[in-house]
C-alpha cells in the first residue's frame, strides 16, 4: 500500500473514499465535515440533526457522494468525546475503517489531519498513528488458501495535511509508522505459520534474513555450543524433540562508544508446546504453534530497531525449541543444571518457558547486558488475572519497569505491574535442587 501526503481539499481528491472524523460533543464543528456538507447540500448536517450521526466512538456512517464531490464515498467516523481522544483510538479506528472499506471493494482512500480538536494533536504523531493503524488493520494471513483472498487490497492511502504543516514532517512519520507496523506484521506472520513450517531452524533463518537486510550482527548458537555453555535447562526442554534447538543472538550497535547504554530483549521461542510428558489437553494444544510469539516479537523488534536507528545498543536473544513428549523427553522429577550453575527440579514439563528463559537470561548477563526485558507467552493464568486487554509485567527495578509501562501505553500495549515480594521465593524451594 502506497501511503502519501497532500494538501488538497477533501472535495477534489480523486479517490474512491475519504474518511473524516467527528466527536459526540461537537459532531458538526469539524472543518472537513462542513466542507463536505456544503458539497453534499447539507446531507451530513441533516443526518446529525436526525440523530443518525452522533459522533460516538466506533460509529461509522457511509455516504455515497453521487458525483457531488470527487471522492465517491465519505465515511463519517465517530471518535467519542474529544477529551478522551488517544493515539491508540486513532490507530484502532483507522484499521477498522480501512477493513470496512476494503470489504466493499474500495482500493483508494484518503483521510485528513484537519478539523476541530484534531488540530490540537501533534500532526506527526497523528500521521504515524494513521499509518500504523492502516498497515496493522489490513493484515491478513491467507498464503495457505488455495484460492487466495477474494478481497482486493487497498492500493493507496492519502493523508491530507494543512498547508502550514511541513511535508517532511508527515513523510517522516509515515516512514516511521510503516517500519513499526510492518515489523509487527512480520511477527504476526511468524506466529501464524504452522509448527511444521515454523521450526527453530526456520526462526533462525528468518532472523538471518532480517539481519542481512539491515546492519544487524547475528550469531546462531547450536546445541553443541549450548552444551559447552552449560545450558542444561534449555537443552532439557529440547531433548524430547527431533528438531534442533537454536539460541538466536541479534545485535544492534547504535552507541558504539558507550557500552553501558545497552538493552537486552529476550524472547521465548517454543515453536510448538505439547506440554511434554505433562501433555496438554487437545483443546489447550490447538494454538500452541503460537508459543514462540515472544521470540517472534524480539526478532521483529530488532528489525525495526535497525531501521529506526536509535542511539542505544540493543541485543535480541531468542531461545527457540519445541517441547515434545519424545522417548528422550525430560520427566517430572528430573534435575537440570542451568548456565548460572543453579539446579532446577522439574515439577511439571509444561512449565518449559521459564526453563529456556533461565538460560537465555544467564547468557544475556554473561555478555554484559544490565537492562533486560523478556517477552513470553508464559502462562494462561495471566489472562485469568487481567483478561485479554492487558498483559502482566514482573520487574525487579521499579523505575525501569515504569518506563516500560509508559512505552507500552504509547504503543497501545497495556501492561500491569505485579508484585515481586520476597515471600514468593519460598514457593520455589526444592528438597532436591536449588529451585
Amino acid at each position: 500500500m502506497d501511503i502519501k501526503t497532500k494538501t488538497n481539499t477533501i472535495t477534489d481528491l480523486e479517490v474512491a473514499a475519504i474518511i473524516v472524523y467527528t466527536f459526540n460533543d461537537k459532531p458538526y464543528g469539524n472543518g472537513p465535515i462542513v466542507t463536505a456538507d456544503k458539497a453534499l447540500d447539507g446531507t451530513i448536517n441533516k443526518l446529525i440533526q436526525e440523530g443518525e450521526i452522533k459522533g460516538k466512538y466506533g460509529e461509522r456512517t457511509l455516504i455515497h457522494t453521487l458525483g457531488k464531490m470527487n471522492p465517491g464515498r465519505i465515511l463519517i467516523v465517530g471518535l467519542g468525546n474529544h477529551s478522551g481522544l488517544t493515539v491508540d483510538k486513532i490507530r484502532a479506528t483507522t484499521g477498522d475503517c480501512l477493513r470496512h472499506l476494503r470489504g466493499i471493494g474500495v482500493t483508494s482512500i484518503a483521510t485528513t489531519l484537519e478539523g476541530e480538536y484534531l488540530e490540537s494533536l501533534d500532526p506527526g504523531i497523528f500521521a504515524q498513528a494513521i499509518t500504523e493503524g492502516a498497515v496493522l488493520g489490513l493484515y491478513r494471513m491467507s498464503k495457505y488458501k488455495s484460492g487466495g483472498d477474494p478481497q482486493e487490497d487497498i492500493a493507496e492511502l492519502t493523508i491530507l495535511r494543512a498547508p502550514k504543516v511541513a511535508e517532511s514532517t508527515i513523510v517522516h512519520s509515515i516512514t516511521k509508522g510503516k517500519i513499526i507496523a510492518e515489523a509487527v506484521n512480520f511477527a504476526r506472520d511468524m506466529v501464524n505459520e504452522p509448527a511444521n513450517i515454523m521450526t527453530p531452524t526456520r526462526m533462525a533463518e528468518l532472523a538471518l534474513l532480517a539481519a542481512k537486510q539491515t546492519d544487524l550482527k547475528i550469531e546462531i548458537l547450536d546445541q553443541t555450543v549450548m552444551q559447552r555453555l552449560g545450558m542444561g535447562a534449555l537443552l532439557g526442554v529440547a531433548q524430547g524433540s527431533a528438531e534442533s534447538p537454536k539460541l538466536i543472538v541479534m545485535k544492534y550497535i547504535g552507541d558504539p562508544n558507550n557500552k553501558e547504554n545497552n538493552l537486552g530483549l529476550l524472547g521465548k521461542g517454543i515453536t510448538f508446546d505439547s506440554g511434554g510428558l505433562d501433555l496438554k489437553p487437545p483443546s489447550g494444544m490447538a494454538t500452541m504453534k503460537q508459543d514462540m510469539a515472544g521470540g517472534a516479537s524480539v526478532i521483529a523488534a530488532m528489525q525495526a530497531i535497525a531501521l529506526l536507528k536509535p542511539s542505544i545498543n540493543v541485543t535480541g536473544i531468542v531461545a527457540a525449541t519445541e517441547n515434545m513428549p519424545g522417548g528422550k523427553a525430560q520427566r517430572p522429577g528430573d534435575i537440570v543444571k542451568t548456565m548460572s550453575g543453579k539446579t532446577i527440579e522439574i515439577d511439571n514439563t509444561d512449565a518449559e518457558g521459564r526453563l529456556v528463559l533461565a538460560d537465555a537470561l544467564s547468557y544475556a548477563r554473561s555478555i554484559g547486558l544490565t537492562k533486560i526485558i523478556d517477552v513470553a507467552t508464559l502462562t494462561g493464568a495471566i489472562v485469568i488475572a487481567l483478561g485479554k486487554h492487558c498483559t502482566g509485567a514482573f520487574g525487579n527495578d521499579p523505575a525501569f519497569t515504569s518506563k516500560m509501562l509508559s512505552s507500552g501505553e504509547t504503543a497501545g500495549e497495556r501492561m500491569w505491574s505485579f508484585p515481586m515480594f520476597e515471600e514468593y521465593k519460598d514457593q520455589y524451594k526444592s528438597d532436591f535442587a536449588d529451585l
